[in-house]
């Protein structure tokens, strides 16, 4: 940083970034980390810009505003250049000012001389910024929050699992795994902070290479599953989910989803399933997921409804997969028993559960309909073979008993409780999928003994999904005018193929003529010359 945008860095609720998609937002970021670890940091910058040379020493430290006594925050801040003529580094500043702001430094911070100050841009080249927080916090119970004791190449935080951990005590192969040491170690975090690496970067943590951990890689049965984002007004290429169970499974108690945006992690084993019998049990996937937004601190995402689709959708990839898998690491699947259906329902059952029952109607029947004895119901389905049941909303107006025409066809009619209503995605037993339903309106229902047809429009679970239904609609609208405007343009373009055609074989008729002639006029031999 250049003396200028160091100032930019330590000054409060500063910010110069006018993308949303920059990491970020409000000026406040590296105040708050850093005072969060410690309560003093002093902050060396060296830039080459312009064909000019500076360095800057920057110190933020709440032991000093305290036993000051300032009521405001001040930063001493002193820069230099270096000069080629002189050789050497030069005060940008006037020498009071210089002066003033150096003790200070050195009151305050670590190095008690200028000499060692100045020392510490050895290591960092031509370019570059080194942090160094100091006075770390303590806890509760007097120990320092971080940990440089337990392991020498890695940064802990100090609690029951790193003080389990370091006392050699037993510990399960769960709180060995990863998903529980980035709690908590600084090195395993940093292993999957970030799904792809370039080449030319590289992490150092207390002197050693930090390893890039692909947690795709730890997976067994491994499937790839695309996911299409939707919404209103937003188009966004497909997101392809890898899912499979831990090679450690099923021993070790661990699962969800590493949910990554633009190469950073952001949420590290996610739990969107809360398991019982052990359903879901270490299944694992990993995503990038571009198409929601991170909070600023970039540790959760924005609660839109475009994220709490992906939620959904990912439990039913979690329960999907652990359904067709789990007997691969053990595990018996559990059939649920279907329900029996009857073709007839009180209505007791009907008012305690609000569930009805099928109703077969006749292919041009449009009276009221009682009751339907099983033989009936038998009779009726050899008599008429095509018919298929409609689930219909909570509200929907209309009984067992009532005519249902859909656009001319006679349907019986299941109305559903909001328990049934809950499909799954792999039942088969289930004719017309409720999501289909959704877009079904301008239902005709007869009303028992009252032959009046009333209009009912069947209900949607939200103001968001007519939205959808209604962008979707004109977004068909949008694509059929393009297919006619491309049929045109093709009939226009035979035409002009058909033209061209006829133009050439007239052009290959020409050309074969006077290539005759040509011909013709090569054998006729010159007379000779005649003198008189």
């Amino acid at each position: 940083m250049d003396p200028e945008a160091i100032r930019r860095c330590m000054s409060f609720g500063f910010s110069d970034k006018k993308s949303t998609s920059a990491i970020g937002q409000y000026g406040n970021g590296f105040k708050t980390s850093s005072m969060r670890l410690g309560a003093d940091v002093i902050v060396f910058s060296r830039c080459t810009k312009n064909r000019k040379l500076t360095q800057s020493i920057g110190l933020l430290s709440q032991t000093f505003l305290s036993r000051a006594g300032l009521d405001r925050i001040v930063v001493p801040l002193i820069d230099f250049e270096f000069s080629s003529a002189a050789g050497k580094w030069n005060s940008l500043h006037g020498e009071q000012h210089f002066v003033s702001n150096l003790s200070l430094l050195l009151r305050w911070s670590p190095f008690a001389t200028e000499a060692e100050l100045l020392k510490q841009f050895d290591d960092i080249g031509d370019h570059g910024t080194k942090v160094i927080v100091y006075n770390l916090w303590f806890n509760d119970e007097g120990k320092m929050e971080l940990d440089f004791e337990a392991d020498p190449e890695d940064i802990r935080l100090s609690g029951d699992a790193n003080d389990k951990e370091k006392s050699g005590s037993r510990i399960s192969a769960s709180d060995l795994h990863l998903a529980n040491r980035l709690r908590y170690s600084l090195r395993a975090y940093l292993s999957v902070l970030y799904l792809r690496i370039p080449d030319n970067f590289c992490i150092l943590l207390r002197g050693r290479i930090v390893e890039c951990h692909n947690i795709a890689k730890d997976l067994k049965y491994p499937e790839f599953i695309m996911y299409k984002p939707q919404t209103v007004g937003f188009k966004e290429g497909s997101v392809i989910t890898t899912i499979g169970f831990l090679k450690e499974a099923p021993v070790v108690n661990v699962h969800g989803f590493n949910v990554y945006h633009k190469n950073r992690l952001i949420l590290p084993f996610w739990h969107v399933v809360r398991y019982s019998d052990s359903r879901g049990r270490g299944v694992v996937g990993v995503l990038e997921a571009n198409f929601i937004q991170p909070t600023h601190n970039k540790q959760d995402f924005e609660k839109t409804p475009l994220f709490q689709k992906l939620e959904v959708r990912l439990k039913e990839m979690t329960w999907e997969y652990w359904d067709y898998h789990c007997g691969l690491i053990g595990y018996h699947p559990k059939k649920k028993p279907q329900r029996p259906i009857t073709p007839q329902a009180s209505s007791e059952s009907r008012q305690q559960h609000g569930t009805y029952k099928p109703v077969l109607l006749g292919k041009n029947s449009f009276s009221a309909v009682g009751p339907i004895t099983p033989q009936a119901s038998l009779e009726s389905r050899q008599q008429h073979c095509s018919y298929k049941p409609v689930f219909l909303g909570k509200h929907s107006s209309g009984a067992v008993g009532s005519n249902i025409t859909v656009r001319g066809t006679v349907t019986p009619v299941f109305q559903n409780n909001s328990r049934q209503g809950a499909s799954k995605r792999k039942e088969a037993d289930r004719p017309i999928e409720q999501e289909s339903l959704k877009r079904t309106a301008g239902l005709v229902v007869d009303l028992t003994g009252g032959g009046r047809s009333q209009q009912i429009l069947t209900p949607t679970s939200s103001g968001l999904q007519d939205q959808e239904a209604s962008h979707f609609i004109q977004e068909n609208q949008k694509l059929r005018a393009q297919c006619s405007d491309f049929e045109k343009r093709e009939e226009e373009l035979h035409g002009k193929v058909n033209k061209l055609r006829k133009e050439l074989k007239e052009a290959q008729r020409t050309y074969a003529h006077l290539l005759v002639e040509s011909r013709l006029l090569d054998k006729v031999k010159p007379e000779d010359d005649v003198v008189l």
